[in-house]
């Protein structure tokens, strides 16, 4: 059987797939308008508003792609008692995702996060400022063993865990060691990624992995290093390292890197959100019985689809079978 035609077979068995996403739910605000002139008041735009328009972000991001491409998810993290946890609510319902592990914290707000695009009569839009709205600090103990324990309930029926960690407050002791407790752990974290020894997949980007190892990634030699050095440090199965681009490498315990190129280095618009895409169809292809190297394989053709589109986006399975057909580079692999 060719490469495209197995990897077609393994597309088709991501349905009903069951993960448990757990991480820091982010509800992305992504506003644009037209740029008449600059303000009187100050240095600034003034844009006239042409749409508003609202998607999952974060943990919540990698959970609605899971979805998009058949999977039965459920979420387990925190959001605030505001009118942004009621549109994400809202959101992750109409994709058919299990909200039962959301924890309320009363005191926090929902992060949200609003980029602000801009465009003129003759340019393309452009991303000119970004609002951050959350909280500094850490979860409460109450909250954070009421997490815990939804977490532990909801993984003995999952086929994969997934960990999406922003760093905004989510992830302490007993929430990781809650998650690793699932034999199938793909962590996609921006920080300590030591904190998660023993998952079974990490998928750092290049910045990552250099903040990980502690020295820059220059040539394949120091990535050839920086794979082996996490694998040791984490002691996961897999280590996948995005590389933009340059596309992706994959480092397995035990087997040699293999390199796969970028998909898609001519039609990129926005790379938001991409990383939970490929977290997403490289999570089902490898609990759907594929190979990492396939997952790997699977998770670039995601995102160069996603990334050709303004905003957090998400693809589907018959996107994946389009798309696939038009890669040369599995013709010739």
């Amino acid at each position: 059987m060719s490469t495209k035609a197995s990897l077609h077979q393994l597309i088709d068995r991501f349905v009903d797939r069951s993960v448990l996403v757990v991480g820091d739910l982010t509800l992305d605000e992504f506003m644009s308008g037209l740029a008449e002139r600059i303000s009187r008041e100050g240095p600034v735009l003034i844009l006239r508003h042409e749409r508003t328009r609202q998607v999952p972000g974060g943990a919540a991001n990698a959970a609605f792609n899971l979805a998009r491409l058949g999977a039965k998810v459920t979420v387990a993290g925190v959001v605030g008692s505001d009118s942004q946890a009621d549109v994400l609510r809202d959101l992750l319902r109409a994709g058919g995702i299990d909200l039962s592990g959301l924890i309320v914290d009363l005191e926090r707000p929902t992060v949200t996060k609003t980029r602000i695009a801009a465009h003129s009569r003759q340019s393309v839009t452009q991303q000119v400022v970004r609002i951050d709205r959350k909280s500094d600090q850490p979860l409460p103990p109450p909250l954070t063993q009421q997490l815990a324990t939804a977490i532990a309930r909801h993984a003995a029926y999952c086929d994969a865990l997934v960990c999406s960690d922003y760093s905004e407050g989510v992830f302490g002791e007993e929430t990781i060691a809650a998650a690793l407790a699932h034999p199938c752990v793909v962590v996609d974290t921006h920080l300590w990624l030591e904190r998660y020894r023993g998952a079974t997949v990490f998928t750092p980007n290049i910045p990552e992995a250099e903040t990980a190892v502690g020295y820059a990634i220059r040539d394949a030699a120091s990535l050839e290093r920086a794979g082996r050095d996490l694998l040791e440090r984490t002691a996961a199965r897999h280590i996948l390292i995005t590389r933009g681009e340059d596309g992706m490498s994959l480092f397995s315990a035990g087997e040699a890197v293999q390199h796969i190129p970028a998909f898609n280095r001519t039609q990129v618009f926005d790379v938001t959100g991409a990383g939970d895409t490929v977290v997403a169809a490289f999570t089902l292809a490898l609990i759907s019985g594929g190979s990492a190297y396939q997952a790997a394989i699977l998770g670039n053709l995601a995102a160069s689809i996603v990334v050709r589109r303004f905003g957090t986006d998400t693809t589907s399975p018959a996107e994946l079978h389009a798309f696939l057909e038009d890669i040369e580079w599995l013709n010739e692999s």
